[in-house]
């Protein structure tokens, strides 16, 4: 019996909130995907953009919008959904704490949006000095960063009152609600880099209180948060697959402490592993990039156990289903179920994505393709597919879910339609974007013939292609937008089920020291301050008098 089974439906008033997130997300999914389409076209050579409009200010409002907007408003929107479904109701001071944290990071958004938008704040997505930006980015994106921290409490705070609540129960923690508590502490953990670099150094520096500031240094505290953040992203993907998808099949949750223990390793290795993004950076000693691209590596045992734990349920629910042979299971899977199926898509895509990041972190490896657009494609196949098409699949049932409406077979197999476009798409462009790379073409670049020079014309098939791909995955996007807009407001009403697998009757007890966070976040605060303290006091001590901002837009 599923200890959640009292628990079938979310309370119409958090549904609310949940949705007031994800509507912000697919907003920045059309406008974030626009300035994509637009940033391929560009870079095909074919296409000019109209007066006063510039190619980097357009790559910006991609980078912001996608990275940062679509994915931490919709997993806010899930995990509050997820929490509220496995460990009940919200209070009204854990909600309101949810709804202040909404209305800050959408005026955070619209605010470093606007900065974008009148060309104040070209600076993309790495926001790198010494580029600088209006300060009323700045703020907009401490804004976001506040507001998600406030959110988040919320949801931590409802996960802890159903621990007290059951105390003494003998009760394992709802696995949903544990993971969402995981992914939170991680980002709380990772912010406060991107937060110390924005309110100690950027923001000062932009409103001009100082005159100069220490680029290896911000550089250094926005990677302290930078990959943790593809980890943020990551993680409520893997909830899904977890917890989700056994019951989407009709299986059953493989290992409940397995899956505890990868989300708990993934908390533990998320943050010390920035350096590996500045391999190529002066002024950060080559000892403390081999240590942190060990630390890198060690992400990988986390995503080879979800890879595991997936497979052996898929087969085990196949072999259930009459499948015989070595692969008969396979075929007995419901490939028609769009819940099912587009976050398959996402699986797969993984597979190489995950392989291209082992090139990216491998220090000799790095020095062919950093700063190519090699990287670019690395992070559409694992982001940009395996994430946000799990997330795609996640919204087909849970806006009903929320809204009171019904996912009707048109319109999933729409979603299906929808998820086979994005893998074309992404095929194609992702493709291109990594061949591309391999022989130098740039990232972070607009069109340029570069004097004519040889290497730049053999780029340009490439840069075609994408532009190829990337028109079908606006398309994709548009189809994905009409799917959330009937789903909202248009769908035969009715009640969606909110899928949550039960643990397998063969999984061994889940060990307590899973479920003790104290325990996890002391080692997790070891590894930061072995990781980077004493690259950092190499930084501040051995660094030049800092730089001036430019604005070259």
């Amino acid at each position: 019996m599923s200890l959640n089974s009292n628990l079938t439906k979310v309370d119409r008033r958090d549904a609310k909130l949940a949705m007031a997130h994800i509507y912000v997300a697919f907003i920045a999914l059309l406008l974030g995907g626009l300035a994509g389409l637009l940033q391929v076209f560009v870079r095909s050579g074919q296409f000019t953009l109209p007066a006063g409009i510039g190619y980097y200010q357009i790559l910006t409002v991609h980078g912001v919008l996608l990275g940062l907007i679509l994915t931490t408003f919709f997993i806010y929107g899930f995990q509050i959904a997820s929490v509220s479904r496995t460990s009940g109701t919200f209070s009204a001071s854990q909600r309101r704490l949810g709804w202040i944290g909404f209305w800050l990071m959408t005026i955070g958004t619209a605010a470093a949006a606007a900065m974008v938008l009148l060309n104040k704040a070209t600076v993309l997505y790495t926001f790198y000095a010494p580029l600088k930006a209006h300060w009323i980015f700045y703020l907009g994106l401490t804004l976001v960063v506040v507001g998600s921290w406030v959110g988040g409490a919320g949801q931590i705070l409802r996960y802890v009152q159903w621990r007290k609540e059951n105390k003494g129960s003998g009760q394992r923690s709802p696995l949903l609600s544990f993971m969402v508590v995981v992914n939170n502490l991680m980002w709380f953990v990772a912010t406060l880099g991107v937060a110390a670099s924005v309110l100690f150094q950027l923001l000062p520096w932009s409103l001009g209180f100082i005159e100069r500031v220490d680029v290896a240094l911000s550089r250094t505290l926005f990677w302290y948060f930078g990959h943790a953040l593809v980890y943020f992203w990551l993680l409520p993907a893997y909830m899904i697959w977890y917890v989700i998808l056994p019951k989407v099949i009709g299986g059953k949750i493989f290992s409940d402490s397995l899956a505890r223990l990868s989300f708990m390793l993934f908390l533990i290795f998320s943050v010390p592993v920035g350096i590996h993004h500045q391999l190529t950076e002066p002024g950060i000693d080559g000892t403390w990039k081999f240590i942190q691209v060990v630390l890198t590596f060690a992400v990988i045992v986390p995503s080879l156990m979800t890879a595991f734990s997936m497979f052996a349920m898929f087969e085990l629910r196949g072999r259930e289903l009459g499948g015989k042979g070595l692969f008969g299971w396979f075929k007995k899977l419901p490939w028609k179920d769009a819940r099912f199926f587009v976050p398959f898509i996402g699986m797969v895509s993984f597979i190489p994505g995950g392989a291209g990041g082992i090139v990216n972190a491998s220090y000799q490896m790095n020095q062919l393709i950093h700063n190519t657009i090699w990287v670019t494609g690395h992070f559409h196949l694992t982001i940009a597919t395996a994430v946000v098409l799990t997330y795609f699949s996640a919204a087909f049932w849970l806006i009903p879910h929320l809204t009171g409406r019904t996912l009707t077979k048109s319109l999933n197999n729409l979603s299906n339609f929808a998820g086979i476009l994005w893998a074309v798409g992404m095929t194609i462009m992702s493709g291109a974007m990594h061949i591309a790379g391999l022989i130098g073409a740039p990232r972070r670049s607009d069109y340029s013939e570069y004097g004519g020079a040889q290497q730049a014309y053999d780029w340009i098939p490439y840069q075609i292609a994408q532009a190829v791909g990337g028109t079908i995955l606006f398309i994709a996007i548009l189809v994905i937008i009409y799917i959330v807009v009937k789903l909202a407001w248009f769908a035969p009403k009715g009640e969606e089920e909110f899928p949550v697998g039960d643990v397998h009757e063969h999984s061994s007890p889940t060990p307590a020291i899973l479920e003790n966070f104290k325990v996890w976040v002391v080692i997790l605060v070891a590894l930061i301050l072995f990781a980077y303290t004493v690259p950092i006091i190499d930084i501040i001590s051995n660094s030049p008098p800092g730089s001036k901002g430019y604005q070259l837009w």
